[in-house]
């Protein structure tokens, strides 16, 4: 009869997967900070790097792939807009057209359709500036027009490149999302074979076009575009090297929240994968996080940035 306390006989340990590296590597320590930079904005700007900016998404489409037109309604998308400010967001995104995989384009006159509705109730009620998600040069000077301080370009100018010439006019903040292909494409699109330098020397480019275009460099933000035609592996990467991206002397922003690589049958499961991805994101330099769900993602940033705080100590 075995006693409580006798020592229990285990097997031999099972060899490595893979051999352990040599005495005389080191794994070198990831020294992460975040740069200090003010972006300037229509009417004001916003101090970056001393803890992370959280962009609420308000989508007002009735395709959304998110939340399935649940903001469509003006009045349902005034509401959800007040709330995301109570519950911690610095900036409201606001969309209306669809980027989901194998979506079709809209007209600018549709796209208007469904945000002037919103942004006019919106109009000096909120507290926290106004970005609006869209490519289309006419679109944007609508939004501007009624209080937009932010243009949210999810193709990096290259839809409609004369998009630059409206925001410097306006002399708004412009984030500038890498997008590989179109929506209509991105199933057919294979793995990138180094996905962060091609995104460095896409978004190099286009900051210079942007540049050129009059809009200032101190009201630029990079966006690496996870999801934007890119496979789950490519996102990965991204998330892994984001710092790379520093060398072009610009605030990141990064929008992983539930996007199908962090996808799970459970919606609550999805929210926890989006939580690792934000975290991850913050660790690796990012200034702004777009995010749907803006109290959960708070959370999780407050305790990203007290880590990159230590780093800096």
């Amino acid at each position: 009869m075995r006693l409580p306390f006798e020592p229990i006989t285990r097997p031999e340990p099972r060899p490595p997967a893979r051999p352990a590296p040599a005495a005389t590597e080191k794994c070198e320590p990831d020294n992460t900070v975040r740069k200090l930079f003010f972006w300037k904005l229509k009417q004001r700007e916003i101090r970056l790097g001393e803890r992370t900016v959280i962009m609420g998404v308000l989508n007002v489409t009735p395709d959304s792939f998110s939340d399935g037109g649940k903001y469509s309604d003006p009045d349902r998308a005034y509401a959800r807009a007040i709330e995301l400010e109570e519950q911690g967001a610095d900036i409201i995104d606001i969309g209306g057209e669809s980027t989901r995989p194998g979506s079709a384009r809209i007209s600018a006159a549709e796209e208007i359709r469904r945000l002037i509705p919103v942004l006019k109730r919106l109009k000096d009620k909120l507290t926290i500036p106004i970005s609006v998600d869209t490519y289309k040069a006419e679109v944007a000077e609508r939004a501007l027009d009624l209080g937009a301080e932010i243009i949210n370009d999810p193709s990096c100018l290259t839809f409609e490149p004369q998009l630059a010439k409206t925001v410097a006019q306006y002399n708004a903040g412009l984030v500038l999302n890498h997008m590989r292909g179109t929506p209509e494409t991105w199933a057919k699109l294979g793995p990138i074979a180094d996905p962060i330098g091609t995104i460095a020397r896409d978004l190099e480019a286009t900051i210079s076009r942007a540049r050129r275009a009059g809009v200032e460099k101190t009201r630029i933000v990079i966006d690496p575009g996870l999801g934007f035609g890119k496979r789950k592996e490519d996102n990965n990467v991204i998330l892994a090297r984001l710092g790379q991206l520093n060398g072009l002397e610009l605030p990141i922003m990064v929008g992983p929240s539930r996007k199908s690589f962090l996808a799970h049958p459970d919606p609550e499961e999805t929210k926890f994968a989006s939580a690792g991805a934000v975290t991850a994101a913050v660790l690796g330099g990012a200034h702004i996080v777009r995010v749907h769900d803006v109290r959960e993602m708070r959370a999780a940033t407050d305790v990203a940035d007290e880590i990159l705080r230590c780093r800096q100590e």
